[in-house]
């Protein structure tokens, strides 16, 4: 029962308000405070900290160094990573001008010496079972020439596979599983590249330092904030729109802000609002505000001489009436 017996006084405050502005909601002020966009670097691993370029409150270029990552784990990767595209390349060079003349030479020799060794294996197996033929040799003196002819041959055979395999060149299959390997041995080496320069922590934009939350030795945990930068812009004002306003607005309307402890005027146009509403905020409750649904909104300031104001003092906005508005 409390918010319907209410009702008709917060409808009388309204219409007061509203007179008092002379019926015009626009009218009614919007408050809230300066910002500026927040750059919030972070740290991806969970190396400790080398150095820390900057000091709070200095103001930073475009990609100048802010922080640094220790980066010895990752420049060990990294090195390993550049060995095993190296070796991946000497494979593909090989892969494709083939084997070179000193190894065929070194393949034919070895098939002759294997060839050599057979045949001397066989010969003597030849003697040893003419000799078992009159009972001279022993039967277990038999079966290990035997063996031993046998791998005589085998390794003969494969004397002979390696010289023609070297002959006979690299095939496409070969080839192209050298040129894989490659591949992913330089994708791997990027990865490390990637992470290594991430260790670099640089200022994106224009700025200023505004919080450096960590010392040099510490060991940030991977994705903490380990600097905010506010962007060398002039600010904007995040207000809570009454809802009597909210509909008299929209992104372009020209607004007008005061700021708290200044006496002059800036210009301003309202650059996005919320379409969902809230309860007003206890700090952003006024004389104006009597009704309890507000939008947050940002206003740009368009002044020049907006940028040398502060974040975070508090203003209030106050919209032109179809002045700028959208349809």
């Amino acid at each position: 029962m409390a918010p319907i017996e209410r009702a008709p006084a917060l409808a009388l405050a309204t219409s007061l308000v509203l007179a008092a502005c002379g019926g015009d909601p626009v009218g009614v002020p919007s408050v809230g405070t300066l910002e500026r966009d927040r750059i919030e670097l972070v740290a991806e691993s969970d190396d400790p900290i080398a150095e820390i370029a900057v000091r709070e409150g200095d103001s930073v270029e475009a990609g100048q160094l802010v922080l640094r990552l220790d980066p010895a784990r990752v420049d060990a990767q990294v090195a390993r990573a550049a060995a095993a595209r190296d070796q991946a390349a000497a494979r593909v060079a090989e892969a494709t001008r083939g084997p070179r003349p000193e190894r065929i030479v070194e393949a034919r020799a070895a098939l002759a010496g294997a060839r050599s060794a057979a045949q001397t294996a066989q010969r003597e197996l030849e003697r040893v079972e003419a000799l078992a033929e009159v009972d001279v040799a022993s039967r277990s003196r038999l079966d290990v020439l035997r063996a031993s002819a046998d791998e005589a041959r085998a390794r003969k055979d494969q004397a002979r596979a390696t010289l023609d395999a070297m002959l006979e060149g690299t095939t496409v299959e070969e080839l192209d599983q050298a040129h894989s390997g490659l591949a992913a041995a330089e994708a791997t080496l990027l990865e490390g590249q990637v992470r290594r320069s991430r260790l670099d922590l640089l200022s994106p934009a224009p700025g200023r330092v505004d919080a450096l939350p960590y010392e040099p030795g510490e060991r940030p945990r991977p994705g903490s904030v380990v600097a905010v930068l506010l962007a060398e812009q002039a600010p904007y004002a995040r207000i809570h729109v009454p809802e009597s306003v909210r509909v008299h607005v929209a992104p372009g309307t020209v607004a007008q802000i005061r700021v708290e402890g200044l006496d002059r005027v800036y210009a301003g146009r309202l650059r996005q609002i919320s379409h969902e509403a809230a309860f007003t905020p206890y700090y952003a409750l006024t004389r104006y505000d009597r009704g309890r649904l507000v939008y947050l909104a940002e206003v740009e300031l368009t002044e020049p001489a907006a940028r040398e104001l502060p974040s975070g003092v508090p203003v209030e906005v106050v919209f032109d009436s179809g002045a700028g508005n959208a349809d």
